[in-house]
Parts: C-alpha cells; structure tokens; sequence
C-alpha cells in the first residue's frame, strides 16, 4: 500500500514504502520491508533497535551511500533515489555526520579537523575559518584544546570535536550514529545535555541512531523501533510498553525494564 507525501514544509526526511535487502538472489536478507515514515523538522527522532535491524542501513539510506531496492527517500522534496552524482553531493552538504568514534583524523589537531569541511567545501578566508571555529570552540566548550592531537582527548572531548565539525557548514540535518559509543554514564549523559542545548540554538533536525536505551529516549520527539524489516513509531517513550504487538512488548519488558501494560 503506497503513502501519502507530508508535506515538505513540515518534513525533512520522509521515506516512503522502502525496501532494502543485502545478498545473493538465493539467500535475499530484507531489511527494510516496504517501510515508511516521516522526520518532522527541526525535531529529534531516534531510530532504535537490536542488531542487523537496519538502524545504520537507514542513514546510509538518507545519505544516498545505498539506494532502496525500491521506494522513494525524500529530502524535503527531493527524492535522493533518482539523483546522479553531483546533485547529491549538493544534497550532502545539507547534512552533518557524527560518526561512532567520532571518525578524527589521529594526525590532524583538534583545530584541522574542525576546519576539514570548511576547506573542503567553501571559499572562507583563513580569517574567516578561525573566527567561525572560535566561536565555535567556546559553544561546546573546547576553547584550549585546539592544538592537541586526538590521542590527547577523553572520550567526551572527541565527541563535542566531532560534533563540532559536523556543525561547521550550518547543516539542516545531523545524523547521529551511535554518538554515545564508549562513554561512561556520567559522559553520556554530559553529551546528551550537550546535543539538547546545541539542538535548541541552532535547531537543526536531529537523527540519532543507537543502542542506549532507554535513556536516549529522553532526548526523542519521535522513536522509531526497527525489527525485522518492520517499524513501529512512537511520540512519547510512554507509549511503548502500551503496545498491543508482542514484539513490542517484549522489547519494552526485556529492554526498557518495564512490564507492559
């Protein structure tokens, strides 16, 4: 059954009857079954579930490094699926990535590889790029560190580097994938305070994916559970262990700690 377009000023992703699946003919693993939802602007959907679920798969998917089988990804109103290699390099300078680990370059400091995508993708001054990194060294906090390498971080210092250089070219979107990999509980929960003030200032359409749950939930305008090819899809983690589907259930019990209803 096809699904509506929202409508693309409320939108900023919508992925509509999706199929993705990995393998040869004979042994097809479907991934992503026909699946469809909306991302609402300037909010926060986190995309939860076990692994080999597909969470990572639907980032790869947003970013146009895989294509569906079939069905539609649309960028506002663009769909990414038909686009050829130049079009969706301008699409991806819609988005900011930060990656499991944070994905530093170990021989560039703190300050380069912030700086990596302005000299990559823009014409700024050498002026222009320190004052933009300042200003934003002193936003997450990093102000003294920018001439250490990666080596010389804690864990928490090289997610707000990544971050920041996710923000640098002002993305309407930033995917999150597993950002709080590695980190003890104290940390994570320094970095999730971090991506809702950072959120609120520059309201950016946030997607995270990832496996700290419940406690990701907390950051969550929308939750979308993946299994087997499915998707369920939730405006408030309450509703969870409401559900009326077994596998709902169970994940609410064995996962969220909490019995259903």
């Amino acid at each position: 059954m096809s699904t509506a377009i929202a409508p693309a000023n409320e939108t900023a992703i919508q992925f509509v009857d999706v199929c993705k699946s990995f393998g040869e003919r004979s042994r097809r693993h479907l991934v992503l079954d026909r699946v469809s939802f909306s991302v609402p602007k300037g909010k926060t959907t986190v995309i939860a579930g076990g692994s080999g679920q597909g969470k990572s798969v639907i980032l790869k998917l947003i970013l146009g490094l895989l294509r569906p089988d079939s069905g539609q990804v649309l960028i506002g109103e663009k769909d990414i699926t038909t686009m050829g290699y130049k079009a969706l390099q301008e699409q991806r300078m819609r988005f900011g990535v930060l990656f499991q680990g944070a994905a530093l370059f170990d021989s560039l400091t703190v300050f380069e590889n912030i700086a990596l995508p302005l000299r990559e993708r823009t014409r700024l001054s050498d002026q222009e790029i320190r004052s933009r990194i300042a200003a934003t060294l002193e936003q997450l906090e990093l102000t003294g560190h920018e001439e250490k390498f990666p080596a010389q971080l804690s864990g928490g210092m090289k997610k707000r580097v990544g971050l920041a250089r996710a923000l640098q070219l002002e993305p309407e979107i930033v995917l999150f994938d597993e950002p709080t990999t590695g980190l003890d509980p104290v940390m994570t929960r320094e970095i999730y305070e971090l991506f809702v003030r950072t959120q609120q200032r520059l309201g950016y359409t946030a997607v995270i994916v990832s496996h700290d749950i419940p406690q990701i939930f907390t950051l969550a305008d929308q939750i979308i559970l993946l299994n087997k090819g499915e998707l369920d899809i939730f405006s408030d983690p309450a509703q969870i262990p409401l559900s009326t589907k077994p596998k709902i259930r169970e994940f609410a019990r064995s996962v969220m700690g909490q019995q259903a209803a």
